[in-house]
């Protein structure tokens, strides 16, 4: 995906200022996930409680996938974007620009449960012992 400079609706709705904060997101997530698996192996611990990495997970590949898309889950939500300095969000006024930008955030969150749900699943199936 080319860089971006301008709001496109269900397209991009982030700058590079935004970019990084939702790929350091990614970062913290797939790190939180790591961990937990780390310990739950570790430990032993049992198939379901290993499903739990589904939720770092999910945060991680959120992160990412906003990243790749320059595009921000939660400001869809509220009808917000982004290019310029961290708080300096401006509003989107026209309804259907807001309906494609709430498509979007739909789409990439269903992307980010379906990554989630799949190493959960994973997790859960790794045998111990």
């Amino acid at each position: 995906m080319n860089q971006t400079a301008a709001y496109q609706p269900g397209v991009c709705n982030i700058g590079p200022a935004e970019i990084r904060r939702r790929r350091a997101s990614g970062w913290w997530g797939l790190a939180i996930a790591v961990v937990f698996l780390g310990i739950a192996f570790a430990f032993g611990w049992a198939a379901p409680w290993r499903l739990l990495v589904a939720l770092p997970v999910f945060l991680s590949a959120q992160g990412f996938l906003q990243a790749a898309f320059h595009f921000c889950v939660g400001f869809a939500s509220r009808g917000l974007y982004n290019f310029g300095d961290l708080g300096g969000e401006e509003s989107v006024q026209d309804a259907e620009f807001r309906r494609k930008d709430q498509r979007k955030a739909l789409f990439i969150s269903l992307l980010a449960f379906a990554i989630a749900a799949v190493v959960g699943v994973v997790a859960y199936l790794i045998p111990i012992g």
